[in-house]
């Protein structure tokens, strides 16, 4: 019997569920290894090479590197390990969330202010086929 995931089906949105944890387990460990200094600076004085420390999917690797946000959610990211890789570049949790809008980061923190985004068109409405 397949799981029923009517999530899967909301416009521009990834529910983070257990199979996305699983996906993403050695890509969030990568992200909270960033938590030491040591560990910070291992990986800006080589990123590759610490990245290749980390059993991840060569798809991560690169959405790392490319500082790809949202890809990297896509592959099993969880947003709150991947800010630990923007905290690590010296860029707000604000200016890494814009990356994956079509917002600049002020116009994103002006959105957010004025109440987020419209629901209209991201909710999900489909029917069972």
């Amino acid at each position: 019997m397949s799981l029923q995931k009517p999530y899967l089906e909301i416009p521009g949105t990834t529910v983070f569920d257990a199979s996305c944890a699983r996906k993403g387990y050695h890509l969030n460990q990568f992200c909270m290894s960033l938590m030491t200094v040591e560990n910070r600076r291992a990986f800006k004085s080589d990123e590759r090479a610490y990245l290749d420390r980390w059993p991840m999917s060569e798809a991560q690797r690169q959405a790392v590197l490319d500082r790809d946000y949202s890809r990297l959610i896509q592959l099993g990211g969880n947003i709150y390990f991947l800010v630990k890789i923007s905290s690590t570049d010296g860029i707000s949790v604000q200016a890494a969330v814009s990356t994956m809008t079509e917002y600049s980061p002020q116009e994103y923190a002006d959105m957010m202010n004025r109440g987020g985004r419209s629901v209209e068109g991201n909710r999900y409405i489909g029917e069972k086929k």
